[in-house]
């Protein structure tokens, strides 16, 4: 029977688990690594979830209609995501975007029909980061209340505060997980951004086995700017939840869902991602090189031999090819 979608919409979620078992060999590792393939999605990372469940969420509520352009801040894939779902909808896209990220994330929401600003080009927001030293959560809100408040016709994401971002991760990623494991999950890992698929998919596996541990990777001290290294090798679309002023922390994340914090460098995340594309084929990107490193470091607890531990991968590693991530003469 013949099978056609109409939609990329329709291609959004159902992505794969797959057992990295050359790289376990390598390690000498006792307990079963599974990593969920979020690159693919049809636009290659797990923000595509969130892109369409903010737009179509939206659209039922009648904030989003006809004409509208859709506008958010983002370190790169949820931009990518929301473009993709603006063209194929009909809607303009404009996206405010970190400095620091890759140039092929521009390029691709450009290809999208997509426009771009650089949160420094905007002088609200670069202001507020200068004054903040590079709050996120700061920079949206001045964004909100002093650029947005003042145009008609837009709809506003807001990931980090928005209910429908941890909402899909808690219908389909969680689900989609107890499903292909057939409820044998022992611990889930998994990056902390908006803090949207830890928290959703956290939800879904407590209340299916209030057993599973939740593990929470947020940036290691090294990875993060400071006085001394302004300008470091970070871990793109991963924030600090733990040791930063709540008001920092996006409300889409649910503070009382994980059980362990997890720090990763940015350098550890390098070696992660550059082994695990030798030894079993699998090119990732920085933060899902992070999900591989924490997993693996669990994973060689002498308390989690025999345990199933499920990591989150969140993007290709295409779109870090200008970056650091596979420079060979950046050693690591």
């Amino acid at each position: 029977m013949a099978k056609i979608y109409e939609s990329i919409t329709e291609l959004v979620g159902k992505t794969p688990l797959l057992e990295i078992k050359n790289y376990e060999k390598r390690h000498n590792l006792q307990a079963k690594v599974l990593v969920k393939l979020e690159y693919y999605n049809p636009n290659q990372s797990v923000k595509d979830r969130i892109a369409l469940a903010m737009v179509e969420d939206a659209e039922k509520k009648g904030l989003l209609k006809p004409g509208y352009t859709i506008v958010e801040t983002t370190s790169g894939n949820t931009g990518i995501g929301l473009a993709a779902i603006a063209a194929t909808k009909g809607y303009k896209f404009r996206v405010y975007i970190q400095d620091q990220v890759s140039k092929e994330r521009y390029q691709v929401i450009h290809a999208f029909g997509g426009e771009t600003i650089k949160l420094s080009e905007e002088p609200a927001i670069a202001k507020v980061l200068e004054e903040t030293g590079g709050d996120f959560v700061a920079a949206i809100k001045a964004l909100r209340e002093e650029v947005l408040s003042k145009e008609k016709d837009i709809f506003f994401v807001d990931q980090i505060s928005n209910p429908a971002n941890p909402a899909i991760h808690e219908t389909t990623t969680g689900p989609e997980i107890w499903e292909d494991t057939e409820g044998k999950v022992d611990i889930f890992v998994a990056n902390v951004g908006t803090g949207g698929t830890v928290s959703g998919t956290g939800r879904y596996l407590k209340a299916k086995n209030p057993e599973i541990k939740i593990v929470a990777i947020q940036p290691g001290e090294n990875s993060l700017p400071s006085d001394a290294n302004p300008e470091p090798e970070e871990i793109t679309g991963v924030h600090p939840f733990e040791g930063v002023p709540v008001e920092r922390v996006p409300e889409t994340m649910d503070l009382h869902i994980y059980d362990e914090k997890f720090e990763v460098e940015a350098v550890e995340a390098y070696r992660a991602a550059r082994e695990v594309a030798k030894t079993d084929g699998i090119l990732i990107g920085t933060s899902s090189g992070a999900a591989i490193y924490a997993a693996t470091q669990i994973a060689k607890r002498p308390e989690n031999e025999g345990k199933t531990i499920v990591a989150v991968l969140p993007d290709t590693g295409l779109r870090y090819l200008s970056t650091n991530l596979f420079n060979e003469e950046f050693q690591v």
